[in-house]
C-alpha cells in the first residue's frame, strides 16, 4: 500500500459494475480509465456504450464519465451520478 491511503489496482476497478443513482441504469462495467500520465491523475471511468442492433454488430459508442461524478466506489459498483446522454460519446478510432 502506497502512504496511508486506500488502493485499488485497475484491474480490481474492471471486475465493478458501475450504477448510475439518477435512475438506477446499469451502465456495465468500467473498461478502461483516463489519466494524466505525468501526475497519475483519474480524469475518466471509460464504460462501453449500448449495443448496437440486436447486440451482434458490436458498439460505437462508449460513456465517458467524469472524475467527479463518481459517487462511491464500494466492494462490487462503482456508483455514479452522471447525465448519461452527456457522458455519452463516439469511439475514438486508434
Amino acid at each position: 500500500m502506497f502512504g496511508d491511503g486506500v488502493c485499488m489496482r485497475i484491474c480490481e476497478l474492471r471486475e465493478k459494475e458501475v450504477i448510475n443513482i439518477c435512475d438506477g441504469e446499469r451502465l456495465g462495467n468500467v473498461c478502461d480509465i483516463d489519466f494524466d500520465i505525468d501526475t497519475g491523475q483519474i480524469f475518466a471511468l471509460i464504460i462501453p456504450g449500448p449495443c448496437k442492433i440486436l447486440g451482434i454488430l458490436g458498439r460505437d459508442h462508449e460513456y465517458i464519465i467524469p472524475f467527479c461524478d463518481i459517487v462511491r466506489i464500494g466492494s462490487d459498483v462503482v456508483l455514479v451520478e452522471a447525465d448519461t446522454k452527456k457522458c455519452l460519446k463516439k469511439c475514438e478510432e486508434s
